[in-house]
């Protein structure tokens, strides 16, 4: 690992190597894509980190930053030549972002009362929001942006004041979600489905319980004890069509015995 601490971090070299990449003879895919085009790499990446840093492997999340550094440097890129903002705008404006957000760092003389960043974002959005709900992007994954609509809010005030309705919310969506299902009618089905998921993100945030959090956990945990079953059938001469769904239990609770 090299120490940068007496020169400063330039990411020229990356922006010098977009720049040919998108020039007339450079590379054809990286000449055709758009901001749109490029959405879902950018999340595949942001969520490639997620995983480097919840397994711990921080070989892996030196690469995916720099995937994610790439994205950034790419839509930089893309706006510079729209004539839109450069590279240089978007650190610019992130440094004094920080900045104005930390006056108890840059700013102590005349910093006379200490804001939260809450607060503060606050009052950087005020002039250009009309709903508190505006600064939660629709781009969030679904169960963020459930999270965050309802925090925002709950801190207006448009909340319960105890668990008990909020459990009995969830209990009502079940019963709603039920009856579209006996209706056999699809559209509300989804409807009440999505009702219900609201609900329960609502019933965690109020125990301070991340659903995104949670779900991964369960993602991980399923993917461990499936492994296992996988590896018990691939170690047998049968086929998986072969075990009955009981075998393939007792495998499953194998499982989950070898992980206490």
């Amino acid at each position: 690992m090299k120490n940068n601490t007496d020169k400063s971090v330039s990411v020229q070299p990356l922006v010098d190597v977009v720049k040919a990449l998108r020039a007339p003879h450079g590379c054809p895919w990286d000449q055709k894509q758009t901001h749109e085009s490029l959405r879902r790499y950018f999340i595949e990446e942001t969520y490639e980190v997620v995983d480097a840093i919840d397994n711990k492997d921080m070989d892996n999340l030196r690469e995916e930053l720099g995937d994610v550094l790439l994205q950034v440097v790419f839509h930089s890129q893309l706006a510079e030549e729209a004539g839109q903002f450069t590279l240089e705008d978007v650190i610019n404006d992130v440094t004094q972002k920080m900045i104005r957000r930390h006056p108890h760092v840059f700013n102590r003389e005349n910093n006379e009362k200490t804001y939260t960043w809450d607060e503060l974002k606050a009052q950087e959005k005020r002039n250009i929001q009309n709903s508190v709900l505006d600064g939660v992007s629709k781009g969030l994954p679904a169960l963020v942006g459930a999270y965050k609509l309802q925090e925002k809010a709950a801190k207006l005030g448009f909340d319960w004041d105890e668990l008990d309705p909020v459990w009995a919310k969830v209990s009502e969506e079940m019963d709603e979600f039920k009856e579209a299902i006996a209706q056999e009618d699809r559209e509300n089905m989804e409807k009440e489905a999505g009702d219900v998921l609201f609900s329960l993100i609502n019933l965690l945030r109020w125990y301070k319980i991340s659903g995104e959090n949670a779900l991964n956990r369960t993602n991980t945990k399923f993917r461990q004890r499936f492994l296992h079953v996988e590896a018990c059938v691939n170690q047998s001469d049968r086929s998986w069509e072969d075990f009955s769904l009981a075998e393939l239990d007792a495998f499953w609770e194998e499982a989950k015995v070898q992980e206490k």
